[in-house]
């Protein structure tokens, strides 16, 4: 069981952001300033630093709203980006991988939201900048329960889940055990880490190895497996009958990845039942963060398409949240 130490926020922010951001194929028309003191309160002193002009923007945003767990009785503080308007479209949802927030999106979020589609932010469970101090077991159905009750809390209608790298696997646990298109409309993703031999060799490591990567030597391939450990204590194939997995999906793929085997981009693609796959040229294993033009354009296109459903009368007063 993987459990987050308060100080991951601030570890998370600390990594070095690119300062030019042109090369991405974004828009110069986004660069406007956020001074430290617009920042949320709750966040790391560390975030000050932060050079990326993309990041800071995101990060300007981020709220914390409290979040319900039925598992714990109690609430959380939960971190997460609100949508700017509300679309006709089911709402985007975005996670995050590993030991990582929804800072993961500083580049595409703003473009989603230039071609008018309602798109939240989200902050797994343990992770990101949600408040950690009453932190329940990290484990898997927790990261389950975290998710429905804030869909339960906030959106309330059919949704988009888009999840990259190992936020593909929470994607996939929280659909087969929510299979409902009441809640989940469509799935995206983006380089998904979903079966155990996405990591290679590094199968063969024994476990204790595998969790000293994540805290000592922070190796991003050490660090998917020891996830892979916990959302694979079971084999995927034997536990998931993608047969049930009714919704549409967008399987993405960096063609350079380096990290997850890109056969088995093709494996998931034809394990679902209702997936297409689009591959991102010149990309590795995160192309939101180095296609994100790219990427923007294959998540609109995808879920403009018959993707209208109703927006109840009580998510009128959204920014009021």
């Amino acid at each position: 069981m993987l459990i987050a130490s308060p100080s991951g926020a601030s570890a998370i922010i600390r990594k070095e952001f690119p300062g030019k951001c042109t090369h991405y194929g974004l828009r110069r028309k986004h660069n406007f300033g956020v001074w430290a003191s617009e920042f949320p309160a709750f966040l790391p002193k560390e975030v000050e630093n932060i050079k990326d002009q993309f990041a800071r923007n995101l990060a300007s945003r981020i709220d914390r709203l409290p979040v319900p767990l039925s598992l714990t009785k109690n609430h959380i503080m939960s971190s997460c980006v609100k949508p700017k308007t509300l679309s006709k479209t089911s709402p985007l949802v975005l996670l995050h991988g590993f030991d990582s927030s929804l800072l993961e999106w500083r580049y595409v979020l703003p473009l989603l939201e230039e071609a008018g589609l309602e798109t939240w932010a989200f902050d797994v469970l343990g992770w990101g900048f949600s408040d950690l101090e009453n932190l329940p077991p990290c484990n898997v159905a927790s990261k389950r329960d975290h998710l429905y009750q804030f869909w339960n809390s906030y959106i309330r209608r059919p949704m988009t889940l888009v999840g990259p790298s190992l936020g593909a696997a929470v994607a996939i646990d929280f659909v087969v055990n929510y299979p409902q298109a009441v809640h989940v409309d469509k799935l995206i993703f983006i380089d998904a880490s979903v079966y155990a031999e996405g990591t290679g060799n590094l199968a063969k490591l024994p476990k204790l190895m595998a969790y000293a990567g994540v805290y000592l030597l922070k190796s991003i391939p050490l660090r998917l497996y020891a996830t892979s450990l916990t959302f694979n204590r079971i084999s995927w194939n034997n536990c998931v009958d993608w047969t049930n997995v009714k919704q549409k999906a967008l399987v993405i793929w960096g063609e350079n990845d380096q990290i997850i085997d890109s056969k088995l981009s093709v494996r998931l693609q034809c394990e679902l039942p209702n997936a297409i796959i689009q591959q991102v040229p010149d990309c590795g294993h995160i192309p939101h963060v180095e296609k994100p033009a790219a990427v923007s354009k294959l998540i609109t296109d995808f879920v403009q398409v018959d993707g209208q459903v109703d927006i109840p009368a009580s998510l009128a007063c959204l920014k009021k949240v």
